[in-house]
């Protein structure tokens, strides 16, 4: 009650009510209540702060199956509940990797078991995610994955991913591709210029990204298939996007909020937290990132949740692995678009719950009676420093330590349930 309702599905900006009955939303809107709310029903007073559908992240790594000290399902669980995450799509790059009907099924059942959010698993490309033989993606499909992706790799072979491309569309499975062409970036680090110069490190061309997405988008044009980048950061790969969407091809892409929050100075000195994949670009491609997101091009923003530990982060930068954290800062960093770049909070709060929600077929991302209560209550104007010690994340490599944020998640709702409360 007493709540701030945004609905980036219908648009709604309004204050009213919101019923939940059991695990549904039962009713929403100014007038609930006309009465007054009975004695009977459990109530939140939400103080005029904002309540939304809870946010979906559709890049999200774990270390289970393999790699459970990085961060298991229900740490991450943990971590997005807090962020005001309620549903998270898990990358297949596990040992072993998601690549067979038994490992999908997996992590569906630890996620019942363990998680406090929703889960849903991705399934492999490439068998081993070696970029060669397929695997089976009906199957696949028919166990529980709603996407096929290969991690952090790129699918290299043009007749693989043509393949690829030709069999999803018989499935209607989106195929997610992380752009980066994996000759050029070979023994890359950082982005390439200046900063990659000055610290004396092999950089990786904004071309890496931009050829890919142009060969892949030809390919689309051949089979029909649903393509999707999963974390797009530069000016001219946005640009390829953008004209194929023009051109009526099922082509979508997310970008990271590191992508339009920062950029390749945040490396400071050899700073291996600010070491991502793609690499953080130069401010002309940040500033392409954050218009791409404000006109449309880029549909959703997705925080490439990629947990290391401590081992693998305290390295020379050369050796360290690539990769940040982000369910816990996915808010408020995205808000920074609604704070400094003039986005609307509904279209910002759009590409984290209806447009994920949409490309993947879930039922969730609105307010909406019938659909599952998977709700968020925030304030957007809490100020907090990000503080990684703090977090629920069982690994704490944040690209944002220190950084001044505003928003917070105050209740986080799942299925109807309270799973995180800090502050009402």
């Amino acid at each position: 009650m007493n709540a701030r309702l945004l609905d980036p599905a219908t648009g709604r900006d309004e204050r009213g009510d919101l019923l939940v009955d059991g695990y549904m939303i039962a009713d929403v809107g100014a007038r609930v209540f006309p009465d007054g709310v009975p004695s009977t029903i459990e109530t939140i007073d939400c103080r005029g702060f904002c309540l939304a559908p809870g946010l979906i992240d559709i890049r999200v790594f774990t270390g289970e199956p393999g790699a459970e000290h990085k961060e298991t399902l229900a740490t991450a669980s943990e971590a997005a509940a807090a962020g005001g995450v309620t549903t998270i799509v898990v990358m297949p790059e596990t040992d072993p990797v998601i690549d067979d009907v038994a490992l999908v099924e997996f992590i569906a059942r630890r996620a019942r078991e363990a998680a406090k959010v929703n889960v849903y698993p991705t399934a492999a490309i490439t068998k081993g995610l070696k970029g060669e033989g397929m695997t089976e993606i009906g199957l696949l499909k028919l166990a529980g994955a709603v996407a096929i992706t290969d991690g952090s790799f790129a699918v290299a072979s043009a007749q693989v991913m043509r393949r690829t491309l030709s069999y999803a569309s018989s499935f209607d499975m989106l195929v997610m591709q992380n752009a980066i062409e994996p000759t050029l970036a070979l023994g890359g680090h950082l982005n390439e210029g200046e900063v990659a110069t000055r610290l004396g490190l092999a950089g990786i061309p904004t071309e890496a990204e931009t050829i890919m997405v142009e060969r892949d988008i030809r390919l689309v044009e051949l089979t029909g298939a649903r393509y999707h980048v999963v974390s797009i950061s530069t000016a001219a790969a946005i640009d390829a996007i953008r004209r194929a969407k023009a051109r009526g091809l099922p082509v979508t892409c997310a970008a990271a909020p590191y992508h339009f929050a920062l950029n390749e100075n945040a490396v400071g000195n050899y700073r291996t937290f600010a070491k991502t994949s793609p690499p953080l670009r130069t401010e002309e491609d940040r500033l392409a990132v954050v218009e791409g997101l404000r006109e449309g091009t880029i549909d959703i923003i997705a925080s490439s949740h990629n947990p290391q530990d401590q081992d693998s982060k305290r390295l020379p930068f050369a050796q360290a692995d690539a990769g940040v954290i982000g369910l816990e800062t996915l808010l408020p960093v995205s808000l920074e678009l609604f704070h400094n770049e003039g986005m609307p909070l509904l279209d910002v709060l759009r590409k984290l719950t209806i447009a994920p929600a949409s490309l993947l077929g879930l039922r969730a991302g609105a307010l909406k009676p019938g659909l599952p209560a998977d709700l968020v209550i925030f304030d957007p104007h809490q100020p907090w420093i990000v503080d990684a010690e703090k977090f629920l994340s069982k690994s704490k490599n944040t690209a944002f330590e220190d950084r001044a944020v505003k928003g917070r998640a105050a209740v986080t709702v799942v299925a109807g349930a309270i799973v995180h409360r800090n502050g009402l």
